[in-house]
C-alpha cells in the first residue's frame, strides 16, 4: 500500500484491510472484487490485484510460506526487485539492497550521481549494494530510509545532523538538493470520453464492471466511452445507452439524457482525463443491459469504485441549482 500512497492515507485502510484478511489464506480465499472494494480510494489498482494473485500462489506453490530468497520471491505476482530486496532484508535478515525513493535520494547525494533519473536508477541500486553490510541489511536499510524520510528531505535537507555528512559528496559541494537530477518529465496526451449516469427512481443507479485487465481491471463503474485522443464531445449522446421501460418495450421510447454542467478531470500515472457527464432517470421497471447492475446508492461505499466514478457520481448527484445545462434527448 505505501507504494505510490503516503502513510497518513495508507495507515485506516492497513488497518481495516487486515482485519478482513488477517493472513494469506484469507486474502487467497477471497473474492477478487471484495479484495478490490477495500482498496478502493487507494490507487493504483493494479497493487491490489497483484496482492490478491501473489496470495493464491504463496499457497498453491509454498504451502502458505513465503520463500525467503529474492529470486523466489521475484517469481511471484506483483513483486519486483524493490520488494523481493525488502522482504529478504527485513523479513528474513538476508543481504539485500531494497531501493525506494527515500534511498535513492541518499545514495545520490552521497556519491553526488550527475545521471538524471530514470536512467541512473542501475547505477545507483550497484552503489547501494556496494555499502550493504553482510549483517542485519533490514536495519541498514530500514535506517536509510529514515535518514532519507527526515534528515536528506528533498528540500533543505538537515546536514548538520546527518552521521554521513563528512563522507558526503553533495553536501562537500554545497548544492546538496541539485541531486537526484531529474530528466524532464513529458505528461502524456490530453483523452477524453463521456460517462453516462442512470439513476431508477427508486434509489438505484447502474453500475458495470471494467474487464479484468487493462486500466482500473475488475472495477465497477458507470457506462463510458473509450477514453481517447481524437474522442469529440459532440458525439456524446450517440454512444450513450439505449435504455426502455419493459411496460413500453413496443413503443421503443428511449431515456431522456441531460448534460451535466461541468467537467470531470482525472490524472492516471501516464495520461490526464477529461470526462463529460450525463445523466438520466428511469422507472424501476427499466432491466439493466448485459454487464450491467443495478446498486443502492446507499451501498456505493461498498463498491469497487475508483476515484474517477465518484467524481463522477459526485458531480451527476449536484443539487440541480448547481446544473446549468440544458436538457439533450436520444
Amino acid at each position: 500500500m505505501l507504494q505510490q500512497t503516503g502513510v497518513k492515507t495508507v495507515a485506516p485502510y492497513f488497518a481495516r484491510f487486515l482485519a478482513r484478511f488477517p493472513s494469506v489464506a484469507n486474502l487467497a480465499e477471497a473474492p477478487l472484487e471484495e479484495v478490490l472494494k477495500s482498496w478502493a480510494g487507494l490507487g493504483y489498482y493494479a497493487r491490489a490485484r497483484n496482492l490478491h494473485a501473489c496470495a493464491r500462489a504463496v499457497m498453491e506453490r509454498h504451502g502458505g510460506r513465503f520463500p525467503d530468497s529474492e529470486e523466489g520471491l521475484r517469481a511471484l505476482p506483483g513483486i519486483g526487485p524493490y520488494t523481493a530486496a525488502a522482504i529478504t532484508a527485513i523479513a528474513f535478515d538476508r543481504r539485500a539492497s531494497p531501493v525506494d525513493g527515500n534511498i535513492e535520494r541518499v545514495i545520490a547525494r552521497l556519491f553526488a550521481v550527475d545521471a538524471p533519473f530514470p536512467a541512473a536508477k542501475p547505477m545507483i541500486r550497484q552503489l547501494a549494494a556496494s555499502l550493504t553490510p553482510a549483517a542485519r541489511a533490514g536495519d541498514f536499510a530500514q535506517g536509510l530510509m529514515d535518514l532519507g524520510a527526515m534528515i536528506c528531505t528533498p528540500v533543505n535537507p538537515a546536514c548538520i545532523l546527518c552521521p554521513w555528512s563528512q563522507a558526503c559528496r553533495a553536501a562537500r559541494r554545497g548544492d546538496p538538493e541539485r541531486f537526484p537530477a531529474k530528466a524532464r518529465r513529458s505528461e502524456g496526451r490530453l483523452r477524453r470520453g463521456a460517462a453516462y449516469v442512470v439513476l431508477r427512481d427508486d434509489g438505484f443507479v447502474l453500475l458495470r464492471r471494467r474487464p479484468e485487465e487493462g486500466l482500473l481491471g475488475g472495477m465497477s463503474e458507470v457506462p463510458t466511452t473509450e477514453w481517447t485522443h481524437d474522442f469529440t464531445f459532440g458525439d456524446a449522446l450517440a454512444h450513450a445507452p439505449r435504455l426502455f421501460s419493459a411496460a413500453r418495450q413496443n413503443r421503443q421510447r428511449p431515456s431522456r439524457w441531460r448534460r451535466v454542467a461541468g467537467t470531470v478531470t482525472h490524472t492516471f500515472t501516464h495520461f490526464p482525463l477529461a470526462l463529460v457527464v450525463y445523466k438520466t432517470s428511469v422507472p424501476r421497471d427499466v432491466p439493466a443491459p448485459d454487464g450491467s447492475r443495478w446498486v443502492a446508492l446507499g451501498d456505493l461505499d461498498g463498491e469497487a469504485l475508483p476515484n474517477v466514478m465518484r467524481k463522477v457520481l459526485w458531480l451527476a448527484q449536484r443539487p440541480p441549482k448547481m446544473q446549468a445545462a440544458k436538457p439533450n434527448h436520444s
